[in-house]
């Protein structure tokens, strides 16, 4: 049977990703995977994008915003195009996607069946159930509209789909997973994200399996009258859906305090200024971004190396590279980039055997972790002004143009 990890309430959110940051969570992206699957094999990776938490944080860590639906469309979209040069490297394969490109999964699953040898059809009747059962069978008021296939070269899988409201401007992300898969219609879902909208109508839920076959009986033999009864017998007796951890996705945009946890933070940062020295001398001595960038590195460290329970709070994930829409700041290009030349340099070496570089963003981690219980720091406010206040220099852009323009401060 499958892991059902939680719950999660997403806002919908309106927009585009724009091209200069669609092109760098492609990069980042793909090179946290290939980082994953380097320490813990491409399983794991699996595992991770079935576990709500982790996704909204992954996609935080990538610039998206962090609280909103469109972290789900944005990382499948990142992944895909990301993923592609190394899919026969990694034997990782991403199909789907939002609209049109859904409806394409089972034709993309055919090919990729032809030329790497894995056996397509069972995995097109997985697609097309698991959207049925998402669909019919959880009937929670949102239609859906994108589902994302990820699939490995030994025929594993996770599917990440996604539903909204539009009447209530929210959304509901639904994730399954291969792994101890017993039955596609009882209790199947490793999660479900998305805003509890009371009693629904769950018969994919393993305490139905009776009530499944119980109601062909009752329309046979005993028509509406017995249905009423057995119905009210139910509601009397069955103890409620016991509570699933959730995580909820606030409503405003802007990151606050509450949203994250400070001690986290703190060891972070404190963690940056003592390893860096010892692990990242040459990146030190880049003017502008060298301990900044340290910062960005031991936060996506986490999403790489870090347990289920530090993903409670994907707003301090955001923290790391900023969001497109400057939430909590605009995201600061030159730490970006930066990042993204040390973790690929990491990768590359430790593709040759030389694995020193991956084992220092893992120390990094691990200070972090070591450090949060003592160390002390300044609040988010303050964070966030010194942020803001850096952001021309670092090259700070957001979907509303430059941060130096806005400013007055860019050269010509």
């Amino acid at each position: 049977m499958a892991r059902r990890t939680g719950s999660a309430d997403l806002p919908l959110h309106g927009g585009r990703v724009p091209a200069w940051l669609g092109m760098r969570m492609s990069s980042l992206g793909a090179i946290i995977t290939q980082g994953i699957v380097h320490h813990y094999g491409r399983d794991e990776f699996l595992r991770r994008l079935s576990h709500p938490f982790w996704f909204q944080s992954f996609g935080a860590v990538m610039g998206m915003d962090w609280h909103s639906s469109g972290i789900t469309t944005s990382v499948i979209g990142a992944l895909k195009r990301g993923l592609k040069p190394l899919e026969r490297e990694l034997g990782i394969h991403v199909c789907g996607g939002r609209g049109q490109h859904s409806r394409k999964t089972p034709d993309e699953l055919r090919l990729l069946g032809e030329r790497f040898g894995f056996d397509a059809p069972p995995l097109v009747r997985t697609s097309r159930l698991v959207a049925k059962v998402d669909s019919a069978a959880v009937q929670d008021g949102f239609d859906l509209y994108l589902h994302g296939f990820f699939v490995t070269d030994d025929g594993k899988w996770t599917v990440v789909q996604q539903g909204m409201n539009g009447d209530k401007r929210q959304a509901r992300r639904y994730h399954w997973h291969s792994e101890q898969l017993e039955s596609f219609v009882d209790e199947p879902h490793s999660a479900i994200d998305g805003p509890a909208q009371g009693e629904i109508v769950n018969l994919t839920d393993h305490r139905a399996a009776r009530s499944r076959a119980a109601q062909l009986e009752l329309l046979d033999e005993m028509g509406p009258d017995r249905i009423v009864h057995e119905l009210a017998a139910i509601e009397r007796n069955e103890p409620a859906q016991a509570l699933l951890p959730h995580l909820v996705m606030p409503a405003h945009h802007d990151v606050r305090p509450s949203d994250v946890f400070s001690r986290r933070l703190h060891g972070t940062l404190a963690a940056a200024a003592e390893r860096g020295p010892v692990d990242f001398p040459e990146l030190l001595l880049t003017p502008g971004v060298g301990l900044r960038t340290v910062r960005s590195l031991a936060m996506v460290a986490e999403v790489v190396h870090g347990a289920p329970y530090r993903f409670s709070d994907p707003a301090r994930f955001s923290l790391a590279h900023g969001g497109k829409d400057r939430h909590p700041y605009p995201v600061p290009i030159k730490v970006y980039d930066e990042t993204i030349r040390v973790l690929k340099s990491a990768v590359q070496n430790a593709k040759l055997g030389r694995d020193e570089e991956m084992q220092a963003l893992k120390r990094l981690d691990d200070q972090s972790r070591r450090l949060e219980r003592s160390a002390q720091g300044p609040s988010l406010d303050a964070f966030f002004a010194g942020e803001r206040a850096a952001s021309p220099q670092l090259d700070g852009r957001s979907v509303f143009g430059w941060e130096a323009e806005l400013k007055g401060t860019r050269s010509k």
